[in-house]
């Protein structure tokens, strides 16, 4: 979830409440994003009454007119927010930063990879060793996607770097691959490729999916990189967050089901 204003994104004003309704389980991260100093002084709320996130995601723009648009400061403005934020985080949470529109601004255009690289050793100048790098709205391709991961694994050691990628342009598992065959092991994803961004952004087309969860891990399950994930139970919770929604998934396997390669002989009704 996230603790973002509610007046700006509505869609979260229930975050707490979601949160207090989780039955979480040891070994699990619940994550929420942190644009500001107020939404981590909520996640301190919330943590002392038992019921908060342990992972916080630290948000920043890899261009200056998205930040000034998504976060509504500047990015010098952003990286003294982001201080404040992680000494009032204290060691109670597993922080991780976020760099947005990473691979191209769909205001701005190209964006420089040596920029991005230095807010990535920023974030661990910070202490913050998790860095996910944000495709936005989808212009990343696997060959840029493959030189960042690299330099990031080679030149910054002390960075976890996280694949986090839209499918605006169909090349979101693609880029995992990329992402993967570069080194990188951290990957999100969404049930049915939903969420991204809130829908009344309508840059990229207005499209928000994430890399559909289900593809992802029956991409990487058929060439045999192992998620831990019980596939079947996967699909069911596909076919449950269609229910809910009252609408079809993004994902192929959500109509297809997990192919043999997987792992898995359950297909979808």
């Amino acid at each position: 979830t996230s603790y973002s204003n509610p007046q700006h994104v509505p869609a979260f004003r229930d975050a707490s409440e979601v949160l207090s309704g989780i039955r979480k389980r040891d070994g699990v991260y619940y994550k929420a994003t942190c644009p500001n100093v107020r939404a981590i002084l909520r996640a301190l709320g919330d943590a002392a009454a038992g019921h908060g996130a342990n992972e916080l995601s630290l948000l920043v723009s890899a261009s200056e007119s998205h930040s000034r648009r998504n976060l509504r400061a500047s990015r010098d403005q952003q990286w003294e927010t982001i201080a404040a934020m992680v000494q009032a985080a204290g060691e109670d949470f597993r922080l991780v930063g976020v760099v947005s529109v990473a691979f191209g601004c769909p205001f701005e255009g190209r964006v420089d990879p040596a920029s991005v690289l230095g807010m990535i050793e920023r974030f661990g100048q910070f202490g913050v060793r998790h860095v996910a790098l944000g495709d936005t709205t989808g212009l990343a391709t696997p060959k840029t996607v493959k030189e960042i991961f690299r330099t990031i694994l080679s030149d910054l050691p002390g960075i976890v770097p996280i694949a986090h990628f839209h499918d605006s342009r169909g090349t979101g598992l693609a880029n995992c691959v990329a992402a993967l065959e570069a080194g990188c092991t951290h990957f999100d994803s969404a049930i049915g490729g939903i969420g991204g961004h809130p829908s009344q952004i309508t840059y990229g087309g207005g499209w928000t999916g994430n890399v559909a969860t289900e593809d992802l891990v029956s991409l990487f399950e058929a060439m045999g990189v192992r998620t831990g994930l019980d596939l079947d139970a996967l699909i069911e919770a596909s076919r449950a967050c269609e229910r809910v929604l009252g609408r079809e998934l993004h994902s192929k396997v959500a109509r297809t089901g997990f192919g043999v390669l997987s792992g898995s002989s359950h297909v979808a009704a």
